[in-house]
């Protein structure tokens, strides 16, 4: 399986540092191949906690996540270590780089609002793979307008009321808490928006499974769900913020998996046109194909850049890179669609067979264009930042 990784790093060197290049090299040596073996979403999320211990790349430093060079910066997430890992999870299961993922989204929003008491109890747990989390936030009549979400709290004595649905959650009903997010003040539109930390058992939560091939996803519902106050994260109405610095921070890493997969489209595409012959010839000798393999390449490359580019910035500045992360999800994403597309073209008839590589990819990255802001909404998103 190492062999097939193929990372950003050894072409974009100059946007990582040593502890990238120790962690490629960990990564190439690890025996990632695991994850491959079960559909078992809870097995997965076990085995990327133990043995593999990728979740430390979720959390900062100072909480015992892996050295980022910045220990005392509480809210440091290292980006381009998690661009490393999400690229080789994409090559080897949609699955498991989901759950990783998400781990990271229900995780993060307590690291920036949570108790040092919530922190304590949570965020040991995440990183040896002893819990999970999910990130609440769509719901069936507010996906990308995230100001119109319906979920209200209301003020009950020292906790709050929950009520509302939340739909199409990545890691139900697998998760042990959920970072829900509900407006507190629906007056105030947006500004209301408030985050809680909701853990699985709380009076008044049902979950249920939704079904999707190879993703944990799931519906919550809240009737009455008594939340108390001190699992308010931040503060009411700061859930907005929360929200969208949660997502500044892990949208890039999207783009990192679409390259994952992408590049295992392309070498599953190589390997296969070396190997099939037609009218007395390799594929590979045809010029109509090699300008395939030409442009899927050119693409895979120029959304590493992109990738490489956001990541670096918001690494090494602190600032939000909303634009630059917009770029790189959106290309990336649309890219691969095109890249895997083109894959299952070159492989002919066995591409569209169920449980073929380049048909499980061709189903696997349809997603990455709409979580954590659809297509359109990265346009949107980086129209604005050229208009001022």
């Amino acid at each position: 399986m190492s062999a097939r990784f193929l990372l950003s790093l050894p072409d974009l060197s100059p946007f990582f540092e040593l502890r990238h290049h120790e962690l490629a090299t960990r990564l190439q040596g690890e025996h990632l191949d695991v994850l491959a073996t079960t559909q078992d979403p809870a097995e997965v999320a076990r085995l990327l906690g133990d043995p593999l211990g990728l979740y430390s790349y979720l959390v900062p430093e100072a909480y015992g996540g892996a050295t980022t060079g910045r220990p005392v910066d509480l809210a440091y997430i290292d980006v381009r270590a998690l661009v490393l890992v999400r690229e080789a999870l994409g090559q080897v299961s949609a699955q498991a780089d989901s759950i990783f993922a998400v781990q990271g989204l229900g995780t993060y929003p307590i690291l920036l609002g949570g108790s040092q008491d919530l922190i304590a109890e949570v965020v040991p747990d995440v990183v040896r793979g002893r819990r999970l989390g999910a990130f609440a936030l769509t719901e069936p009549e507010a996906g990308s307008d995230v100001a119109s979400l319906r979920t209200v709290a209301r003020e009950d004595g020292d906790s709050f009321l929950l009520d509302g649905e939340k739909t199409l959650i990545s890691n139900v009903p697998y998760a042990d808490h959920h970072v829900v997010f509900a407006n507190a003040d629906p007056s105030l539109g947006r500004k209301g928006i408030t985050a809680f930390y909701v853990p699985k058992g709380a009076p008044g939560l049902t979950l249920e499974a939704l079904p999707m091939s190879a993703h944990p996803l799931g519906r919550l519902r809240l009737e009455g769900c008594r939340v108390p106050k001190e699992h308010v994260l931040g503060h009411v109405g700061a859930g907005f913020r929360i929200a969208m610095e949660t997502l500044d921070a892990f949208r890039i890493s999207v783009g990192a998996a679409a390259n994952g997969m992408a590049a295992r489209g392309l070498s599953a595409s190589i390997e296969h046109v070396k190997r099939r012959r037609q009218f007395g010839a390799p594929l590979a000798d045809r010029q109509i194909v090699q300008a395939y393999l030409a442009e899927m390449s050119t693409e895979l490359d120029a959304a590493r850049l992109l990738v490489a580019r956001a990541a670096h910035r918001r690494d090494t500045t602190g600032e939000r890179v909303t634009s630059e992360a917009a770029k790189a999800k959106m290309y990336a994403t649309e890219a691969a669609q095109r890249i895997i597309d083109k894959a299952v073209q070159l492989h002919g008839g066995i591409g569209v067979l169920e449980g073929g590589v380049v048909e499980r990819l061709y189903r696997e990255i349809r997603p990455l264009r709409i979580y954590e802001g659809t297509t359109e909404i990265q346009k949107l998103v980086i129209a604005k930042a050229l208009l001022g």
